[in-house]
């Protein structure tokens, strides 16, 4: 019986090109599929102003990395599909990220595009063309432990590139059947296998922006969406005030602001201020100084537990608030509900922001994550 083809998801990148080269050189049977989740082409206003580049320019997912991974996929010689997820991806990622904003939340698309997209909607097309396992260009590790029974999720040994905070939300069946060839190299070595094979894109630089979020502009985004969507945003702006309430100034949405900011406040007062919170339902904007932002501890939702079957004692951690946040000592508490924990630090923490994912770590091993509340 013939070997089952492994399906690659594949952006058009070095990391993924190499991926299904190194997997061909293996003689392993590969079909490469291209999600394309996003028409570059919507929201033309958003397009990069005075820079000549158009809006999808150093973000993923554009049409030119479809054109690069066809060549990639003609270069090594394997059947190749570009799958339209368009509809889903803006109904799983786009609206809930718009919503979350609007929320005075500070939403992780990333990760909603691999918990929803990248690997539940690509998993369905791996069986349509006969795949049992995917494999994607993702910089972490995939273990299974015999004792618990378990697949475990690991850092990757590049810990510049570890890409485990965005991918928290995998299931037990998702491990079971996703490969990530790239966990044990660094980016250099993998910049230098593709050179070594002649990848068409080995020099590629690699995307920094949201793939629908040009130049990280959210409230333009917001804005554009929502007058091309023909929804009409509520009542959105109000005062920013102190934590005493006293009115410092006036905003134009909360949505402009995330816990943390200091910039674009719109007021001066002579010493820094940063965004503390803000709350939707009152239109308020609240700032404060810097020992304000500090957190002792905070609640996380929507938990999936993946190196372990959850907490019902306290469990030491180290917890990431946020993807360039360095994990920080902490205890995990059951709160009844193992898809809530409470999270107490060590030290008080900086800007933890709801909306944010909280992921938990022991070493290099992911116990499970959540968002943060």
């Amino acid at each position: 019986m013939p070997e089952q083809p492994i399906a690659v998801a594949m952006s058009g990148g070095v990391d993924s090109s190499t991926v299904v080269a190194l997997l061909v050189r293996q003689g392993r049977p590969v079909v490469g599929l291209t999600m394309q989740l996003w028409n570059q082409r919507r929201l033309p206003e958003l397009a990069v102003e005075g820079s000549g580049a158009p809006s999808g320019s150093g973000r993923c997912c554009s049409l030119d990395d479809v054109y690069d991974a066809r060549r990639v996929a003609e270069q090594v010689g394997i059947p190749y599909y570009v799958v339209n997820f368009e509809r889903q991806f803006e109904e799983q990622v786009v609206k809930p990220f718009v919503a979350e904003y609007l929320a005075g939340r500070t939403p992780v698309p990333c990760t909603l595009c691999n918990n929803y997209i990248k690997f539940d909607r690509f998993l369905e097309m791996a069986d349509a063309v006969g795949a049992h396992h995917i494999a994607t260009g993702h910089y972490a590790r995939i273990r299974y432990d015999e004792t618990s029974g378990r697949y475990q999720l690991l850092r990757a040994v590049d810990d510049s590139k570890d890409q485990t905070y965005f991918l928290f939300g995998l299931t037990q069946q998702q491990l079971a059947r996703t490969m990530f060839p790239l966990g044990e190299m660094t980016k250099q070595e993998v910049r230098q296998l593709a050179r070594s094979m002649d990848l068409a894109v080995a020099a590629k630089g690699d995307s920094q922006e949201i793939c629908f979020v040009p130049n990280g502009d959210y409230a333009a985004f917001l804005r554009a969406y929502l007058k091309e969507t023909g929804v009409e945003p509520e009542r959105t702006h109000g005062e920013i005030v102190t934590a005493d309430g006293r009115t410092l100034g006036r905003h134009e949405g909360v949505h402009h602001f995330t816990v943390g900011q200091r910039r674009g406040l719109g007021i001066a007062t002579g010493e820094p201020l940063y965004v503390i919170s803000t709350d939707p339902q009152s239109q308020r904007v609240i700032v404060g100084g810097n020992d304000d932002l500090l957190r002792p501890s905070f609640f996380a939702h929507q938990v999936n537990w993946i190196s372990i079957a959850g907490v019902s004692t306290p469990v030491r951690a180290q917890v990431k608030i946020r993807n360039k946040h360095a994990a920080a000592p902490a205890t995990l508490h059951a709160t009844g509900d193992p898809a809530r924990v409470e999270v107490v630090f060590d030290e008080p923490q900086r800007a933890v922001t709801p909306g944010q994912g909280a992921v938990f770590y022991d070493g290099p091993l992911v116990l499970g994550g959540g968002w943060i509340a």
